[in-house]
């Protein structure tokens, strides 16, 4: 029975931990030169409809480190739903290859591709979630506290697709997760309404960054302004200012605080240079997990299929 991953929610915690071990595993491999080869005569097609840096550069060499072969395919090609409908889509993409992956905007669109496809469905991105970002900074995490589970996660400024992952741990496993942000920007209503629901953490909405950043265990910035809200940055700016990581921020959270972002960066605004270069910041180990974690990621997919 083929399985998708297209929010962290679709691994159960065991299974987080899981693969978080494997990635950790595969990683070391890698390093030495012996990454596993588990995708050997299998071709990967990674549909991109918005551009990318980390997702497209990480999945190719992901894909090629563990042996099979990756077909970039751009919205020229397919126009989900527009040139040809999704489940045709969905149809012919599970004759040629061994899984979908896939960077869009509409979650829905990505959630009937899976429905349709019989081929596992990985989502890279969408306006909605982003579980490979955040199961890879979960991994980072992990590679610095072993013992994940109740720390305390700050996140500052708009309530976007990584917020709304981050919600979605914690609906799975126990953290203290504080979100940052303004009352007009705050994250998917449902997701954060499941996290609570699902009992498992703290969960808190805040306008307060001080209230948030004390005794954190990390602190998380992204941009002010995603893909298509680049117009809004003034606006932005006034909106998001307080909620810069800067020195006096930071110096509210436990002294061993992780700093991390998941890029781009725009900085000098959601974040400072001395707190993204400084000595807690573990944003380039973020940006390698990508590679590590996705792998991960891909083999429990592809593994269940055999």
């Amino acid at each position: 029975m083929k399985r998708d991953f297209l929010e962290i929610t679709d691994f159960s915690a065991d299974e987080i931990k899981g693969a978080l071990e494997l990635a950790a595993q595969v990683k070391e491999q890698t390093r030495r030169g012996e990454c596993p080869q588990p995708l050997r005569d299998k071709t990967i097609a990674l549909i991109f409809h918005k551009p990318s840096l980390r997702t497209r550069v990480s999945f190719e060499v992901g894909v090629d480190q563990l042996g099979g072969n990756a077909i970039y395919v751009t919205d020229n090609e397919i126009q989900l739903g527009k040139r040809e409908s999704i489940y045709d889509v969905a149809k012919v993409l599970s004759r040629f290859v061994g899984a979908i992956c896939i960077r869009t905007f509409s979650h829905d669109d990505v959630v009937e591709l899976a429905r349709h496809a019989t081929v596992p469905v990985i989502n890279m991105l969408t306006d909605l979630t982003h579980p490979c970002q955040v199961f890879s900074d979960l991994f980072t995490i992990y590679e610095h506290r072993p013992q994940y589970e109740n720390l305390k996660i700050a996140y500052f400024g708009d309530g976007n697709n990584v917020t709304n992952s981050l919600l979605n741990l914690a609906a799975l496993i126990p953290l203290q997760l504080y979100v940052a942000t303004d009352p007009s920007t705050r994250p998917d209503e449902r997701l954060y309404q499941r996290a609570l629901d699902a009992g498992h953490s703290e969960v808190v909405i805040t306008g307060d960054p001080v209230e948030a950043a004390r005794d954190a265990d990390v602190l998380y910035a992204d941009v002010w302004a995603s893909m298509g809200q680049k117009e809004e940055i003034d606006a932005r700016i006034e909106l998001f200012g307080k909620f810069q990581l800067n020195d006096e921020l930071v110096a509210h959270a436990k002294p061993d605080h992780l700093v991390m972002h998941c890029l781009p960066a725009e900085r000098g605004r959601e974040i400072i240079d001395a707190v993204m270069d400084g000595p807690n910041s573990v944003v380039f180990d973020q940006a390698e997990n990508r590679l590590h974690g996705q792998k991960a990621i891909m083999m429990k997919l592809l593994e269940e299929r055999r």
